[in-house]
């Protein structure tokens, strides 16, 4: 059993945010904090107030996270960004919206007094007897405290206040992880009403001191427990009067925000759900009676069903049934009245798990297909413009050098860029049939037949009804916003950004079988009409091709494991005083790393990491370089860890290398000793990738660290925390469960069964009334529609299951947490 919180983020759009350059405009992006650790960054869109993102995130969380924090930054060249302003959701807000908020939050001004994070490690007890009790409170250590000094960290001490007196302890210098193990104690005032503040400061010699966060006790608790002990989170001072003046004239961001608090169960309790949906999905669709899968569609919301859609692909999709499951949804689609001329155009399940399906499955084929021809947009940044209200002679400049192209010359340049990039996009298209994954061939496949079969007058249907999802809900979106299917690290720029509009746009009218239907909608596209009529003629010969081989054995089998390589690409390795292979090797150069299934491997370029021979590594062997199977340097990698001897991947302290974008890889080296590789990435994005990656792949691993040292360890002790011990427990925990979810995950039924389930336990008495409701007008006059009324087997064995799973949830609950002592001062 376990415990997890995924936190589903979409960071819409931004409006009315202020101007920060000179020119009146701003370059904004939003940084993501949760619990005041960067997370996500979106990309930077250029010159607007009025910013549109559209990105979503999935982030897995330690269960007892605080709250989550975007910021809304200006990005400069020359200068520090600036900040514009920021939203703060806490857990207790987003609990008290279980289906997620949506909506526009107002920016607020940043605080410095209110910036705090990390906790402190005290020990609070009442000593004495009665006339002469003392309250003493030991301040043992901190961890993870603000960044308030140009060089990284911060210089704290601790200030005690109880009953009009204060107390100090020492100053630590340079560190955000100190250590006092200092005791302090006070006369316990009669009666015990007055409350403990332990607040912590950053000491500065010039200028006021810097506040990092209190914490209050009620001492009145405290008697009656005698003593508390442990590690408290420190939080701002809510005291002081807000001023809420700017509050609005920051502007605003819309976002879309879902917490999910899950217990996940043992494996063997889903399995009863998981048959039977696999059983419904395997029966088919019955004449004249109510499908379980038609009444999940029927009483599943429209906010709700790309969702449960995901959920259940994966979940067939791990049961080796996907095929099945779509056969199945496209033929109770095509049972309803329908046109041929609108079929899968809604949002339905259907549609919603045919577009989810391609997603999950096919994201490798569609970076195959537009990857090249969306470099070339972005490279060369071509001025791409047919309709006459919308050309802009002085984004072109001259053609010669005295003359300003005329409107007609820039419309027919523009025709012949698009024209171009739209060849080179269709030549990519159809040569990619063999390419096309065999299980996104079949369910294709299936789809033209049921289709032919349902409309055997209007053939021209069953091609329409595979390209309304391939190019309408597939290609012509992600050239559309490439960002947001990984094709690209950042938004297009406008100009770009018009061009593969106009692209996608062309690819649409392709899709559609028409091209000459989007011309009278939009006369200014006559003149690729020639092109579009003959890209239909290529996409009919692609679909064709497309469904028209059957595919070898193990369609219906469970997909197999992700692709060998997770993640690859270039890092920088710091030096250090560790003497483990990597580091002595490669400390100070660019390598190649590759993270597969079996190791984290690196060499001097792509490919001889991957290329070297994987016979000669030794099972739990740590670092093994490669052998001498091949004597052409570049086929030889530097050398690999085992994801065995792989036993924490944390963030490391920005002053320790001057960068906030360094990694650290500790792991078990081949005599034994632990040995950790600092790597440095290009950004935040880059960082939490390569960090979620890591943790992942090796997040069975039994020998995983608890603690670490976020710092390096310089001279005789560490930089974090100054022990001199190299070897001791680390000052901070380690982070194994916070990941970024990415399409190539590996599947997780019991995951997606248990979200099936909270979904389902929702619908119990909807799915009931809804079985009614479709019923046949006179089987349900005849029928009795109480409580104790017949139900279909699927439906009561589905009832059924909710209840048994719903009991083990009850049972499966921790017992109720004792009343907290601790405080927040109002």
């Amino acid at each position: 059993m376990a415990r997890r919180s995924a936190l589903s983020i979409r960071i819409v759009e931004g409006r009315n945010l202020p101007a920060k350059d000179i020119m009146g405009s701003s370059d904004p992006y939003c940084i993501v904090k949760i619990d005041d650790e960067a997370i996500i960054r979106t990309a930077t869109v250029w010159k607007t107030l009025s910013p549109f993102w559209g990105e979503e995130y999935e982030v897995q969380l330690q269960p007892g996270f605080h709250s989550i924090s975007i910021y809304v930054m200006d990005e400069d060249a020359l200068s520090r960004d600036d900040i514009i302003g920021k939203v703060c959701i806490t857990r207790d807000m987003l609990a008290e919206h279980p289906k997620g908020y949506s909506g526009w939050m107002s920016l607020s001004e940043v605080d410095p007094d209110e910036e705090v994070q990390g906790e402190i490690h005290l020990r609070v007890e009442v000593l004495g007897s009665q006339g002469s009790r003392r309250l003493r409170c030991s301040v043992l250590e901190a961890r993870d405290l603000a960044r308030k000094d140009r060089n990284g960290a911060s210089d704290p001490f601790v200030r005690l206040r109880y009953n009009g007196k204060t107390q100090e302890s020492t100053v630590v210098k340079k560190s955000c992880y100190p250590r006092w193990n200092e005791t302090f104690e006070f006369e316990l005032a009669e009666p015990a009403e007055e409350k403990l503040c332990v607040e912590v400061w950053d000491w500065d010699l010039v200028g006021r001191n810097d506040f990092l966060g209190k914490v209050v006790f009620s001492v009145q608790g405290l008697e009656a427990a005698g003593q508390e002990e442990g590690w408290f989170r420190l939080w701002p001072d809510k005291s002081k009067p807000t001023e809420d003046e700017r509050r609005g004239s920051l502007g605003s961001l819309q976002l879309q925000v879902k917490l999910r608090d899950e217990t996940v169960l043992p494996s063997h309790c889903y399995q009863p759900l998981v048959q039977l949906l696999c059983q419904e999905v395997k029966l088919g669709r019955q004449d004249g009676q109510v499908h379980l899968v038609t009444l999940l569609d029927e009483t599943t919301t429209a906010e709700c069903r790309q969702e449960v859609a995901i959920n259940l692909v994966k979940l067939f999709l791990g049961q080796g049934l996907v095929k099945e499951y779509l056969d199945l949804l496209f033929e109770l689609e095509l049972a309803k009245p329908c046109e041929p001329n609108t079929l899968f155009r809604s949002n339905s399940l259907a549609s919603k798990s045919m577009e989810s399906f391609l997603k999950v499955t096919g994201m490798p084929y569609l970076h195959f297909v537009l990857g090249p021809t969306i470099t070339r947009v972005f490279e060369e940044k071509k001025y791409v413009e047919l309709d006459p209200g919308k050309v802009e002679i002085k984004d072109v400049g001259c053609s010669g050098l005295h003359r300003v192209q005329t409107e007609g010359e820039v419309i027919e340049q523009g025709r012949q860029h698009l024209q171009s990039y739209l060849g080179e996009l269709l030549d990519a298209i159809v040569r990619s049939a063999p390419a096309c994954p065999p299980l996104i061939r079949a369910a294709f496949r299936q789809l033209f037949q049921r289709v032919g079969e349902r409309f055997p007058q209007h053939q021209h249907a069953k091609f329409v009804a595979v390209t309304s999802f391939l190019c309408l809900r597939f290609f012509s979106p992600a050239v559309m916003t490439p960002k947001l299917f990984q094709l690209r690290a950042a938004h297009a720029d406008a100009r770009t950004s018009r061009t593969l509009l106009l692209l996608a746009k062309a690819i649409q009218l392709v899709g559609n079988m028409e091209p000459a239907a989007g011309r009278a909608k939009e006369t200014w596209l006559s003149p690729l009409l020639p092109v579009l009529q003959q890209g239909t003629a290529r996409m009919r010969d692609f679909i064709t091709r497309l469904v028209g081989t059957e595919e070898g054995e193990g369609e219906g089998r469970p997909l197999g494991p992700p692709p060998a390589v997770v993640k690859e690409g270039l890092l920088l390795v710091h030096k250090t005083r560790g003497k483990g292979p990597l580091l002595a090797a490669a400390a100070g150069k660019k390598l190649h790393f590759c993270l597969t299934g079996e190791s984290l491997s690196f060499g001097k370029s792509p490919g001889a990491e991957v290329r070297a021979c994987w016979g000669g590594r030794g099972g739990g062997s740590g670092v093994a370089l490669t052998p001498s199977v091949c004597a052409c340097p570049f086929h030889q990698r530097i050398g690999a860890i085992a994801l065995g001897d792989i036993l924490a991947a944390e963030k490391v302290e920005e002053k320790s290398f001057g960068s906030s974008h360094v990694m650290q890889v500790v792991y078990m080296a081949t005599g034994g000793q632990q040995e950790t590789a600092y790597l440095q990435c290009k950004c935040v994005n880059e960082l939490n990738q390569w960090l979620s990656a890591l943790r992942k792949a090796c997040g069975n691993n039994p020998r995983v660290l608890r603690s670490y040292h976020p710092g390096v360890f310089r001279g005789d002790k560490w930089s974090c925390c100054h022990q001199r011990d190299r070897t001791g427990l680390g000052c901070d925990r380690t982070r194994h469960g916070v990941t970024l979810q990415d399409w190539s995950d590996p599947l997780d039924p019991t995951v997606e069964a248990q979200r099936l389930f909270q979904h389902l336990q929702g619908l119990r008495g909807t799915l009931r009334d809804k079985y009614w409701e479709l019923l046949e007008p006179e089987e349900a006059q005849n029928g009795r529609r109480g409580e104790d009324a017949a139900l279909p087997e699927g439906l009561s064995r589905l009832l059924a299951v909710l209840g048994d799973l719903e009991r083990c949830h009850r049972r499966a609950q921790p017992p109720a947490p004792a009343p907290a002592l601790l405080q927040l001062q109002t």
